[in-house]
């Protein structure tokens, strides 16, 4: 993994970094003690070949109390770590969240929801885990290897070079058979992606696959998906579990070419270094597995990595709190010279020129495709224009804090988003601080208030995603509620009478004529009916 990508998985377990710091601590405590453990089996052995039986005794409880220190430390480590795995996982998560929140819409045109899920899941865990626990246990395996090899200098210098000339020969042998890791780790990740944007896309489009008979085929296509993974998977699994064995065969098999060479010279040595060379032998074989390990969870966090960094490097929408923040705002709307084209295709807008005056309802009317909801959408900076300017009250939005300029414009989207919540939390989606009586006067303006009480639950009927217990007239209505109740000066009202039914349209256009009295709405319709609330009517 290079550095720079290093030291940005690092920032974030900076929070962490005393917990971690303990951790390791342990860890190398746990390392130093399994050091001293062929030493003291060394003794014993001694011990027992030897004429000094005596000291047996307090050999053998040397070492059960070792055993005893190294089953604690492994219990506080392991405890702290899963600990602080949960709390990197959850802040990795949450920093995520907000920073894909912050995205402008243009991030999420480019993307399928599906690879997003993914990333908040999938990569997102691996990663912590990554963290708290592989990078974390690198460096007591590095003091056991270095620690264990310099004992055994110290009991045979020429015997421990023969295993320092082998250490290099491993790490050769690790990047061969590990070459795979890296595009398989990624092929992995982006085979779990597509399968939950399958699956995330197919539930979304259930309506339409029962209508058109396509549950076989879209079972099938998901079926193919999974079966994708299982092929990885197994491929993936196939080389960690070569990998480990094969390496700690080589290890141990080196090491016993080793003693088969320095048989004679060992011989001639006291039984106690020569127990103890050789259990330090054993003891080196088993980090050089795990570092193995070590080696294919780097790779595979490296996909998972840059995943994440392609996130969170996209750059959010300029917020600018320190800017300026909108006041008090009359409603008058100048779109000065725009122009504004969608990635890839031929401009909407080109030097578009309007100008609305305060409490004006102007009405945008034209062929689908045209640019309507696209000015609704520049005027609450969901995206951004080429060129030209666009005023509120003379004051160019570019240069104005976000939150103070949306919280002035109410919008009743053609497609309408509700959660799955109750009415009552629907409508006071956009006023938090909204009582009862605030929200049933807002669904009496949308003539809403008549269906909701016929609910089961009236207000407190849940709606189910999306508002799928409703119907389409009825989401759109609770939307109209949602946007009246916020009171904002300006309005948007995009098709927001499109499933309406001729009675309840005129009716909403009469009470509408009360209740947008002082308001600057911007009326995106075709429906003639509506254009008799405009002031004016303008054709794009």
């Amino acid at each position: 993994m290079p550095p720079s990508d290093l030291r940005f998985l690092l920032g974030h377990a900076r929070p962490y970094r005393a917990t971690l710091a303990f951790c390791a601590l342990l860890m190398l405590a746990e390392s130093a003690m399994a050091l001293a453990v062929p030493w003291l089996g060394g003794q014993l052995a001694g011990s027992l070949l030897g004429e000094a039986a005596a000291v047996t005794g307090p050999l053998l409880l040397a070492l059960l109390a070792l055993f005893a220190a190294q089953a604690l430390l492994k219990f506080a480590n392991g405890y702290l770590l899963s600990r602080s795995a949960e709390q990197i996982l959850a802040d990795l998560r949450i920093r995520l969240y907000d920073h894909l929140q912050a995205l402008p819409l243009a991030f999420y045109h480019q993307r399928r929801q599906g690879d997003i899920l993914a990333l908040l899941t999938n990569d997102v865990a691996h990663l912590s885990g990554f963290l708290s626990g592989t990078l974390l246990s690198t460096v007591p395996l590095l003091l056991t290897v270095a620690g264990a090899v310099a004992l055994m200098f110290r009991i045979d210098a020429r015997l421990a070079g023969f295993v320092v000339v082998l250490v290099p020969l491993f790490y050769l042998l690790l990047k061969v058979l590990g070459r795979r890791l890296r595009p398989l780790a990624a092929q992995l990740q982006d085979a779990h992606a597509d399968a939950i944007a399958t699956a995330e896309e197919n539930l979304g489009m259930l309506p339409a696959i029962k209508t058109f008979t396509r549950e076989a085929r879209e079972s099938a296509r998901y079926r193919g998906k999974i079966h994708r993974i299982l092929h990885l998977s197994a491929e993936q699994r196939r080389i960690y579990a070569a990998l480990g064995p094969t390496l700690q065969f080589l290890a141990a098999a080196g090491m016993v070419a080793v003693l088969w060479v320095m048989s004679e010279q060992m011989a001639s040595r006291p039984p106690a270094e020569m127990v103890s060379f050789l259990l330090y032998a054993a003891l080196l074989t088993r980090p050089v597995s795990a570092l193995a390990d070590v080696y294919g969870q780097t790779r595979q966090a490296g996909g998972a990595l840059q995943r994440l960094k392609s996130v969170l490097t996209e750059a959010p929408e300029p917020f600018a709190h320190a800017a300026h923040a909108l006041g008090h705002v009359r409603g008058e709307i100048e779109f000065r010279d725009v122009v504004f084209a969608y990635p890839g295709r031929d401009p909407v807008l080109d030097n578009f020129s309007l100008r609305i005056e305060a409490g004006e309802t102007v009405a945008i009317t034209g062929e689908n495709g045209a640019g309507k909801s696209t000015l609704a959408h520049l005027l609450m900076r969901l995206h951004e224009p080429q060129a030209g300017q666009i005023l509120i009250d003379g004051t160019d939005i570019a240069g104005v804090d976000l939150e103070s300029l949306r919280a002035r414009i109410g919008v009743v989207p053609q497609h309408v988003l509700l959660f799955n919540g109750s009415v009552r939390d629907n409508i006071g989606y956009g006023r938090s601080d909204a009582d009862d009586a605030a929200i049933e006067h807002a669904a009496r303006l949308a003539q809403a208030h008549d269906f909701i009480v016929q609910l089961p639950q009236g207000y407190d009927t849940l709606i189910g995603d999306q508002g799928v217990r409703l119907s389409g007239g009825q989401r759109q209505r609770i939307a109209l509620a949602r946007a009246l109740l916020k009171d904002p000066p300006i309005l948007i009202l995009d098709e927001a009478t499109a499933m309406f039914d001729p009675e309840g349209e005129a009716r909403f256009i009469e009470d509408c004529r009360t209740t947008l009295g002082g308001k600057t709405v911007l009326l995106i319709t075709h429906r003639p009916a509506s254009l008799a609330l405009a002031d004016r009517v303008v054709k794009r």
